[in-house]
């Protein structure tokens, strides 16, 4: 598996061994069961799956190896890289700057973009409106677009369902990032509704 470079200081030294640990033991990941931490009178269980996944490592590395290698270019990142307010400072402080909150209001108007500029789209990957603005301003979108895999994997199902007349059913807070860009990949394909909760459906 594709291994990332991720700051030292998002990487905890313990969470780091106990991962390696599940996952020499498990390495298809098929036990789901909690790892539990025997301090004798005190027991923690951890979740199986915890920590940075492997878009959000991919979506860290893909930022700051920009940053790294464009100094004193303008980069710009759609909005929240990730939920996590530490990462998102250090972007901030690395001289990156934020075009959208991250229930997509304008912070930073796209008319001030120009081509000469970076945009980095987060994880969370973003709407194909929000897409064609970019291109339209000469953004070389797929460049640095670091929208996980596994998000890009329902987007292409999606495709795959809408060719079969099936309506798309998206669960999700509808104002989240990678909601409202899975409604909009899905949208392009077929009928699609996003469900909030069961009393929605």
């Amino acid at each position: 598996m594709k291994s990332f470079d991720v700051p030292v200081v998002y990487r905890s030294p313990l969470i780091s061994a106990i991962k390696k640990k599940r996952k020499e033991e498990d390495r298809m990941k098929k036990d789901f069961s909690p790892t539990m931490l025997d301090f004798g009178p005190l027991k923690i269980y951890l979740a199986r799956h915890f920590g940075f996944c492997y878009g959000v490592e991919n979506a860290i590395d893909i930022a700051f190896r920009t940053i790294d290698e464009n100094p004193g270019k303008r980069i710009f990142l759609l909005s929240e890289m990730i939920h996590n307010p530490q990462v998102n400072a250090d972007l901030r402080n690395s001289g990156v700057q934020f075009l959208q909150d991250n229930k997509g209001t304008q912070i930073i108007p796209f008319e001030t973009v120009t081509a000469d500029d970076i945009v980095l789209i987060p994880a969370f990957g973003t709407t194909l409106t929000i897409e064609k603005k970019l291109r339209d301003i000469g953004i070389q979108v797929e460049e640095y677009n670091t929208t996980c895999p596994f998000v890009e994997k329902v987007w292409n199902r999606s495709e795959v369902i809408a060719q079969k007349a099936y309506t798309i059913v998206i669960h999700g807070k509808p104002s989240h990032e990678e909601t409202r860009a899975t409604f909009s990949h899905a949208a392009a394909n077929a009928p699609s509704v996003v469900v909030k909760d069961m009393q929605q459906t």
